[in-house]
């Protein structure tokens, strides 16, 4: 019983049951069992049948617990146009929350978070897995840099906080995009690589040529990667939020084609294969079309991404792409827009035979009208899914930060997310069987 008794204790201590001393303690306890006497008494048939029993349970539990994957919480995979789940059809509908991990919530806070975009019937959340700071303050940050060198903070502030994170989602059944860099200042991002390790104010596409800061990215994507490389709640990593040429700065070094980001993508796709054989890998692009003679910027291939052929690249387990028609320009008929944009993307998903999620999506005013249109042509067109920008909740501090596109619970369009996600789950389930 004394070691039942130092099992538990390291639980406590939070260690993790097979790494460090656990795996010894466990073959203490079972050789145990087979050696010695049950609590201070001679073992009879009864006690021993009891002790297995609740040793099998706490087992599983244990597994259960550090993301092992068990028989109801396998890894999300990739089946044709579809994603799967142990076998069956994976619908991956929800939201982004990227400021679950840095805004300093609590674990519960982070809960409720989740359990806001559980009850509209999600299943996924995008979020982000990078915040480089140059100088470390009391809040959460994954990364920081003094000149030249980067540190990984793996403390509670850092990639322990986001440990809670996965924690939060895991407990309202919600599987995990976790994205690696930003291509805006936000957070960080490619800029502070590029301005720490190359040299103030270069251009921003050096990030993707430049082999001292493709390095210093691999190391940040290798250590956060391996953390959660046995972690089912992780469904993917994706490379960065909206890679282009251009980035917060505007810029360039001139030399930055579609070709130089597909191959940035090529490359970093296949180290993230090569080190974590769970999980699925994406891009995370706005899904930029590369036709130079269309007359609409979002076609046209300027800011580096071509859509297409990024999808054929074999590393990339699934397409992205974003909708933003007000912010591109597109203000005639930003609704139109929208419909014709999902379903040229649904169409490359047929052709290229893979999944194509519209992670990001919104517009600030014309909510009401344009949405229920989209959530059609997803439907209809057999989109594989898609992610709303963004959800929202009412938390211990109030209201999280509402930047124009926040659903909250309470906005009407809430109940339209909900209608949505049955008709998008109803679709899968229809194909499926």
């Amino acid at each position: 019983m004394v070691l039942v008794q130092e099992m538990f204790s390291e639980r406590r201590k939070g260690r993790r049951f097979f790494g460090q001393r656990s795996p010894m303690i466990w073959c203490k306890v079972i050789k145990a069992c087979r050696t010695r006497t049950f609590c201070g008494t001679t073992p009879n048939a009864f006690k021993m049948k009891a002790f297995f029993s609740l040793l099998s349970i706490t087992l599983a539990l244990a597994l259960s617990s550090h993301g092992f994957p068990g028989p109801t919480h396998g890894f999300v995979k990739t089946d044709g146009t579809r994603f799967t789940l142990n076998g069956e059809r994976f619908t991956a509908v929800g939201g982004n929350s990227y400021w679950v991990g840095l805004s300093g919530l609590s674990p519960s806070d982070m809960h409720k978070a989740f359990s806001d975009i559980a009850k509209a019937g999600g299943t996924a959340v995008r979020t982000w897995g990078f915040n480089d700071v140059l100088s470390p303050g009391t809040g959460n940050f994954y990364q920081s840099w003094s000149g030249s060198k980067p540190t990984i903070n793996i403390g509670p502030t850092g990639l322990g906080n986001f440990d809670n994170v996965v924690a939060a989602a895991k407990a309202n059944n919600i599987r995990l995009l976790v994205a690696l860099t930003n291509n805006w200042g936000d957070f960080g991002g490619m800029d502070v690589y590029v301005n720490s390790i190359v040299g103030q104010g270069q251009p921003h596409d050096l990030f993707y040529t430049d082999p001292r800061v493709m390095s210093a990215y691999k190391n940040y994507v290798r250590t956060f990667v391996k953390r959660y490389e046995n972690e089912p709640t992780i469904m993917a990593w994706e490379l960065a939020n909206e890679p282009r040429c251009r980035g917060s700065t505007g810029v360039t070094s001139g030399n930055c084609t579609t070709a130089t980001v597909t191959k940035w993508a090529s490359t970093m796709s296949a180290f993230i294969k090569d080190i974590d054989r769970n999980h699925l890998v994406a891009m995370g692009d706005e899904g930029f079309f590369n036709q130079p003679s269309s007359p609409l910027y979002p076609y046209q291939g300027t800011e580096g991404v071509d859509f297409e052929a990024n999808l054929k690249i074999k590393t990339l387990d699934f397409g992205t792409f974003h909708l933003y028609p007000e912010s591109w320009g597109q203000t005639a008929d930003p609704s139109g827009f929208g419909v014709q944009w999902i379903l040229d993307h649904a169409a490359l998903m047929k052709s290229q035979n893979k999944p194509v999620l519209m992670e990001e999506f919104g517009v600030p005013d014309i909510k009401s009208t344009a949405y229920p249109a989209w959530y059609s042509t997803i439907v209809n067109s057999s989109l594989t899914g898609d992610l709303i920008w963004q959800a929202g909740s009412n938390l211990t501090n109030g209201l999280t930060a509402n930047d124009g596109y926040t659903i909250y619970p309470s906005d009407p369009i809430y109940a339209l997310e909900i209608s949505h996600a049955a008709a998008l789950k109803a679709r899968d389930r229809r194909e499926h069987h």
